[in-house]
């Protein structure tokens, strides 16, 4: 098993896991020593079968092809690429593999919502979620295996942090859930300009981005996205490439808890939406259910935002609010809320959440006439503050419920789960 420990730069807020040295950069260890390819662009890919013996112009042009089958066509075998020769294939197959996250368990919700537990390639289980709705499907991005904020109100925020994940990792994430609803382009799918390395191409079907189930992704999962930043980042950079999974950034949001100095590094080197784990309007309530605030308080925050890369009207800021009775959700809270948006002049809108409860939790939901009396103050104010229906409650994939079911299941029972599935699958 590859060496996976990790250590702690020292800090008592934000400890940031780093890999010990010696691992290769932005690819995902395997025992067999072959290189997974998901989670790296074409520019790496190339120099990769570079460094295993093409020359540079083959290498180039391999990369392009391979790029496309592994990212707009979705495919996981170097055998599906029919536009490659047939014996390079092998020679790919020796080196190389194309990766996805280990499903451990999948979990449909009665309101259609679905849950998976994966298992990264030495042993770590996380967690997605996919939420379907009339008119988009949103996919709910993990960026570590655990936390390391403690947010008191988020189950997730009980487990310890155990790392980081990698870049291929996270949009493998994105590619395991368009193999589930199944949104992989048909046919051979061969490239134009690619004509003198296509011995036996086939015409392929077209792709579009019209109808797809998976319209929007949300690194809303486990983890804190800018405590991982450089994986996050080139995961996004992936899925909003042209070439491959082709997303636009328009229908990214990436969430934080407040790691100021990486907010507006996140609106420049990103550019995706920007959603805030607020909660709180008092440094006093946000010390106690948001820790981080305590290194970055509201006001540092709020300015951040003001800052932040590309927001306008039509870009808003999104500020999660989770609803907690007797705790942060009074007309006071209300009115105090409105007034920090305005004295920061924040393009922004509310995300009004109500508590989704867990085993242990200090809290409980605020009542509907208190959140829609809270509601209405901020829309008064002329700020949107919708009411998010809760989804995914009964399989625990609401905001904040994510807590990887390998701390909920014995081992045992895991193992039986697993072997069902691959007995399932033949």
């Amino acid at each position: 098993m590859p060496d996976t420990k990790l250590m702690q730069i020292p800090g008592h807020i934000d400890p940031v896991p780093v890999p010990r040295p010696g691992l290769v950069e932005g690819v995902t260890p395997r025992e067999d020593g072959r290189v997974d390819l998901i989670g790296l662009p074409k520019k790496r890919i190339a120099e990769l079968f570079e460094t295993a013996g093409l020359d540079a112009r083959a290498a180039k042009l391999r990369a392009k092809q391979v790029f496309h089958w592994l990212y707009h066509r979705g495919v996981i075998d170097f055998e599906a690429m029919t536009d490659i020769a047939k014996a390079m294939r092998p020679w790919l197959a020796a080196r190389f593999v194309i990766g996805r996250p280990e499903i451990v368990e999948a979990q449909h919700s009665s309101d259609g919502t679905r849950k998976w537990l994966l298992r990264t390639a030495d042993g770590h289980d996380f967690e997605m979620v996919f939420i379907p709705d009339a008119d988009r499907g949103t996919l709910c991005v993990s960026s570590q295996v655990g936390c390391t904020l403690n947010c008191r109100f988020c189950h997730t925020g009980t487990m310890r942090l155990v790392r980081n994940l990698t870049t291929g990792e996270i949009v493998g994430q994105v590619m395991l859930a368009r193999d589930a609803l199944g949104e992989w382009p048909k046919g051979g799918g061969t490239m134009a300009g690619l004509d003198d390395f296509d011995e036996d191409g086939e015409d392929g079907g077209s792709y579009s981005s019209d109808g797809r189930l998976l319209t929007n992704i949300v690194m809303m999962g486990m983890g804190e996205p800018l405590y991982n930043f450089d994986n996050v980042r080139d995961a996004l950079r992936l899925v909003m490439d042209g070439d491959g999974l082709a997303l636009s950034k328009r229908r990214i949001t990436l969430s934080t808890s407040g790691v100021v100095p990486r907010m507006a590094q996140c609106g420049e080197e990103i550019g995706v939406n920007l959603a805030v784990s607020l909660h709180a309007v008092t440094k006093e309530v946000r010390d106690e259910i948001v820790p981080i605030n305590k290194k970055y308080g509201i006001e540092e925050l709020l300015q951040a935002c003001a800052d932040y890369p590309g927001a306008s009207n039509a870009r808003r800021i999104t500020f999660e609010y989770v609803m907690l009775k007797d705790r942060n959700d009074s007309d006071e809270d209300a009115r105090e809320l409105v007034r920090l948006i305005k004295r920061y002049k924040l393009p922004a809108k509310v995300n009004l959440i109500p508590f989704n409860p867990w085993p242990g939790a200090p809290y409980e939901c605020s009542s509907p006439e208190r959140v829609r009396a809270f509601s209405d103050i901020v829309f008064a104010a002329g700020i949107s503050a919708p009411v998010r229906t809760p989804r995914g409650r009964d399989i625990d994939a609401a905001c904040g419920q994510l807590k990887t079911a390998a701390e909920k299941k014995s081992r045992a029972e895991l193992e039986r789960l697993y072997a069902e599935k691959e007995k399932a699958l033949g």
